[in-house]
Formats: structure tokens, C-alpha cells, sequence
């Protein structure tokens, strides 16, 4: 996994100073890292049975697409308020300083749906926590919460229960 990890750029003091940012673009660029992330991610869920995978807005997007695709699962997005065109279910969640919310489609997952939430960083947890819950408030299972990288330093898998986090590329 190292070689994966020597191709996320560090961006010094962005978007502010004092934080040093995992630029995964540059991961995503190349074809040959983008594939294997995909193919080490989707390999713990073959048979698993998964009917969806939950990609937040917006990198999680990427991920989770590629994901269903590789495991033969739809795609349910989880988007900002005002973006989805039909009704939705709303989650706030606190940030730093402030709040913000997503939304999910009402009719998007079904009671019992297995399905994976995908999303390409773990921080602190806050907005994969807010979509976990708009994902149960559906009865949807959640099997797991999918990462391609995770800040360990934040604590962000202390926010969901535990056994549903994994991520490929941990930064301690």
C-alpha cells in the first residue's frame, strides 16, 4: 500500500494554513493506482451481496461508481441540500464551526438493502456519521463505511459503530 500512498500530494496550508492536505487527484490521474485502489477496495465485498453503494458528495462520488461497478451494485448518491430533484430525507451534522446537512433520496434504498458507504477520506467523521444515519433512517444495512484514505489522527471511526470502517490508506 505504500506505493499508493507516495502518489497522494501533500498541499501545505490548504484550504487554510496550518493543515497539510492529502491531494488524491493526483492518485486518481493515474490509471494503473486508480484501478488497483478500486480492484484491493471492491475485493473485500465480492459475495457480500451488496445491492448499493452510497457515494458522498462529492470525491465519494468517484469511489463509490467505481465501485458498483466492480461489484454489480447500484449507485445511490448522497448530495447537499437543494440538489436532488425529488423529495428527500435531510441529516444535519455540526462542523467545526457551524452546521451543515445532506439529503438522500426518500425512496432510494429499501427496508433490508445491503449496501456500502463510500467516500474518499475519513477525517473526523462528522459527515460520514450524518450519512450513516440517513442511510439506517432508510432500514437500509449498512455492511460497511469504505475509505480510500483515512486521517487516523482525527479519530473520525470513533463516530461510527465500530466494525464499520475501513479504509485502504491510513495517514497516522
Amino acid at each position: 500500500m505504500e506505493d499508493l500512498k507516495t502518489i497522494i500530494r501533500d498541499i501545505p496550508d490548504f484550504p487554510k494554513k496550518g493543515i497539510l492536505f492529502k491531494d488524491i487527484t493526483t492518485l486518481l490521474a493515474d490509471a494503473k493506482s486508480f484501478h488497483r485502489m478500486i480492484d484491493l477496495i471492491a475485493h473485500r465485498y465480492i459475495g457480500q451481496n451488496i445491492a448499493q453503494v452510497v457515494g458522498v458528495e462529492a470525491r465519494g462520488f468517484i469511489l463509490g461508481a467505481a465501485l458498483a461497478y466492480k461489484l454489480g451494485a447500484g449507485v445511490t448518491l448522497v448530495r447537499k441540500p437543494g440538489k436532488l430533484p425529488y423529495r428527500t430525507r435531510k441529516q444535519s451534522y455540526q462542523l467545526e464551526y457551524g452546521e451543515d446537512s445532506l439529503e438522500i433520496h426518500e425512496d432510494a434504498l429499501q427496508p433490508g438493502t445491503r449496501v456500502i458507504i463510500a467516500d474518499d477520506l475519513l477525517a473526523t467523521g462528522g459527515t460520514v456519521a450524518a450519512v450513516y444515519q440517513l442511510v439506517t433512517s432508510l432500514g437500509a444495512e449498512v455492511i460497511e463505511c469504505a475509505f480510500m484514505t483515512e486521517l487516523k489522527f482525527l479519530n473520525g471511526r470513533q463516530r461510527l459503530p465500530e466494525g464499520k470502517v475501513f479504509s485502504l490508506l491510513q495517514f497516522d
